[in-house]
Parts: structure tokens; sequence; C-alpha cells
């Protein structure tokens, strides 16, 4: 185990390597090309970095036409590696505040839900009015949790029913605090940006809460957005 854990530490702990596992949170899937422009590298090098990743177990691959798209191996992947940046050190205190958050502090993806600012008044809220309730380092969802994604037409129980875990906590590597995880927290991200609450941006975590998301988080949570 300790031999594993070491290999595993040391593949995650070289620069390129580490700038692909970066990239892959995202949550898409992404070509040599694309991850050897993000990584500064060039094709013959990725493509070495890539191999190991693979013959790891981290990373898994797919063919397209004449391309080949690189991923997690599994999702629990994405989880440790949004872990692992909860360890950057916070800015250090003689620097003055930043007055204004980055787009990437403000509201991102955290592989497949939300995160950032506003994923956590989003959970802070669902905490303050009983949707969901925090014991024992877990999330569980409430009566009048289950109640109000129904009325957002988000089938909790079947969500429940999945092999991957339903709802739990996310320590957020901006906020140092938690998020919600989970297939429950996917489903509520993918409803938002159905809806327009939310929208993506092209080629980054980043995402935009609409005026339209802004009103609808503030009728239905009292979340404000700045």
């Amino acid at each position: 185990m300790k031999d594993d854990f070491k290999l595993v530490a040391s593949l995650i702990g070289d620069p390129v390597r580490a700038t692909v596992l970066w990239e892959l949170l995202d949550g898409k899937a992404f070509t040599a090309t694309e991850l050897a422009i993000a990584a500064e590298t060039s094709a013959s090098n990725i493509s070495m970095h890539l191999s190991k990743l693979m013959n790891a177990g981290l990373l898994a691959a797919e063919n397209q036409g004449r391309h080949r798209y690189y991923k997690y191996a599994t999702q629990e992947i994405a989880y440790a590696v949004e872990a692992l940046s909860t360890l950057i050190p916070p800015a250090s205190k003689k620097m003055k505040p930043v007055a204004v958050l980055t787009p990437i502090q403000q509201c991102r993806t955290c592989y497949d839900h939300l995160a950032g600012k506003t994923g956590v008044a989003i959970t802070d809220a669902m905490l303050q009015q009983r949707l969901i309730v925090l014991k024992n380092n877990q999330f569980n969802l409430t009566k009048k949790g289950r109640q109000w994604f129904n009325e957002l037409h988000i089938d909790a129980t079947s969500l429940q029913l999945q092999r991957r875990s339903f709802l739990r906590p996310c320590l957020d590597w901006s906020e140092r605090r938690y998020h919600m995880a989970g297939s429950l927290a996917a489903a509520f991200l993918n409803k938002m940006l159905q809806q327009d609450w939310l929208r993506a941006t092209k080629n980054s975590r980043v995402v935009i809460v609409t005026a339209k998301g802004q009103q609808q988080l503030y009728n239905r949570l009292k979340v404000v957005i700045k």
C-alpha cells in the first residue's frame, strides 16, 4: 500500500502531469495536443506523460474519428485532485486583501458540480433553510430538501439509487469551506445550465451567473450574487 501511494504521489508531483490532471477538472475530455499546449510541452513529451498516467490507472482514453481524447479514469480521481488543491497555502497575511475575486474564485465547476464563492453560498443557504443537514461530516438531504429539488424536476430518489456518491461535502480550495458534491449536486448544476441560470465559458472552468440566475437564486434560496 505504501509503495503504491509513493508511485501515485510521484506521478502527480511532476509539473507536466500535475497540469494535465488540473486541466481535466473541467469535466471535459482533451486531446493530447490540447493538453500539450496547456502544459507548454512538446507532443512527444506529453505522449510519454499521458502513457504513465494511463498505466497507473489515473486516465482513460477513447477514440472518436481521428482524435483520441483523455479523461479521468474514475470520478474519484477528480475528487482527489480537487482535494489536493486545498493544500495550496493561503495568501500571505502581509499582502493587501483583494477587493474583487477572480472569476475562477467566484464561480467555477469542480469536475461535475458547482464550486467557488457561489457554490459555497448556495450550500450555506441550503444548510440554513434545512434543505440539507451536516452530520458526522456528511451532508444529508431532508424531506423539505427532497421536495425543493422535486419542484425543479430533479428526482433525488432516483439519483440516490445510483452507484456513485449521492451527496457529500467537498472542501473548496479557494473558500476553504464546503460546497456540495455528488450526483445530486451534478444534477443541480446541469439544471441551472439548462435553465440559463448559469452559463459555461469556453475552455475554462469559470461559470457565469446570469441575471435570471441571480433572480432565481435569490427567490429560491435568498442567495445574493454580487
